[in-house]
């Protein structure tokens, strides 16, 4: 009998999350110069981190001996999003606040349902609590509301739906979304995951923290690792009502967000200028991604966010080809989708790049 074979046969069955290969690692497996390395594989802001979340950082080093207060970047979303601060609890990123709702809501005997194709934690989360997972088959590489609200079961106590998904980019209609949360069973919390709402062009945007009032079971996530650029500080947040946030609080990690993470997200909040400039730099980047892959012959899947996924048939030999070539991407086969890559929305230079190492690799 072995130490591994103590815990739980649900933890033994999970396979870990593996992110996007760090420039560092590839430059130590191909002896290739980390400067020369693009990397487009783990949807960060290519602009960095704007000028008024690094003041804030700055300005707060010299605090870092203290533990954290969360009541400044909590107030200041809640006066954004107009909700009371008992509707807000932050997380090491919005992963955690995802493991939050696992924790709180599932246990050996429940399920949760979510789609083929969406993003990894929801499996990871759920397997974690020893709840069922039930994966639906995905339309078109995104969710199919319908088959969702028929697997829902009388154990269920979670849906995972992102909006936009991640890795596939596809997009649901916020008509079409509310409906289906209407009819979800009120005891059955609906995660909806906005990592990438800020990127959504304004014809598509919705105002669905308004949508709290009418669904008490609805918990929205957000994130700062994305267009505000804090990915290393890990700075996210859920909106719910008081009651659901006020379980999420009671498995939370007491200072779950440093010091850092909560200053630059003050500061990443209030740079309007720098949103702005990110918004259009990755409208800019995704038609010159998407005109290359035109001329090359690939098919992609349409979406939003500030990624493109798209058909790259030996998606495992050509990712090596791009690695061999200091360019790093996301292979997607622990996705199901083996014949597909996932590539970031880079600056300029750094899509152009892609594009040439691609045209090689193919």
């Amino acid at each position: 009998m072995t130490i591994a074979s103590q815990a739980p046969a649900y933890i033994r069955a999970i396979s870990p999350y593996q992110p996007g290969k760090p420039i560092t690692a590839l430059a130590r497996e191909m002896g290739l110069d980390p400067a020369g390395i693009v990397k487009l594989a783990s949807n960060e802001n290519p602009l960095g981190m704007s000028p008024g979340a690094r003041a804030a950082v700055d300005a707060a080093l010299s605090g870092c001996e203290r533990y954290p207060d969360q009541f400044e970047l909590t107030d200041a979303l809640a006066q954004r999003l107009g909700l009371g601060q008992e509707c807000i609890v932050l997380g090491n990123g919005s992963n955690d606040v995802l493991d939050l709702v696992a924790r709180a809501f599932l246990a050996p005997g429940r399920s949760a349902v979510f789609s083929r194709h969406a993003f990894a934690v929801y499996p990871l989360a759920t397997m974690s609590t020893g709840a069922e997972c039930i994966e639906v088959k995905a339309k078109d590489f995104g969710h199919d509301l319908d088959a969702m609200a028929a697997a829902i079961r009388a154990d269920t106590r979670l849906v995972w739906i992102a909006n936009p998904n991640n890795p596939t980019g596809t997009f649901l209609p916020y008509p079409a979304l509310k409906r289906f949360i209407a009819a979800v069973p009120r005891e059955v919390v609906v995660v909806l995951d906005e990592a990438y709402n800020e990127y959504l062009p304004p014809s598509l945007r919705a105002d669905t923290t308004a949508w709290l009032k009418e669904f008490p079971n609805l918990l929205i996530t957000r994130t700062f690792s994305k267009v505000y650029g804090l990915a290393g500080l890990r700075v996210g947040f859920g909106i719910g009502s008081a009651e659901l946030i006020d379980l999420l609080h009671r498995v939370r990690q007491p200072f779950n967000v440093g010091n850092l993470g909560l200053a630059g997200a003050i500061g990443a909040l209030n740079d309007h200028a720098f949103l702005a400039e990110s918004f259009a730099a990755n409208r800019r980047g995704m038609e010159q991604i998407l005109a290359g892959l035109k001329r090359l012959g690939l098919g992609h899947i349409p979406g939003e966010g500030n990624f493109i996924t798209f058909h790259a048939g030996d998606a495992a030999g050509v990712n090596l080809k791009l690695l061999k070539q200091g360019v790093i991407v996301r292979p997607l086969a622990n996705y199901a989708m083996p014949e597909h890559l996932r590539v970031t929305i880079g600056l300029e230079h750094d899509n152009q790049r892609f594009l040439e190492a691609l045209a090689q690799a193919m």
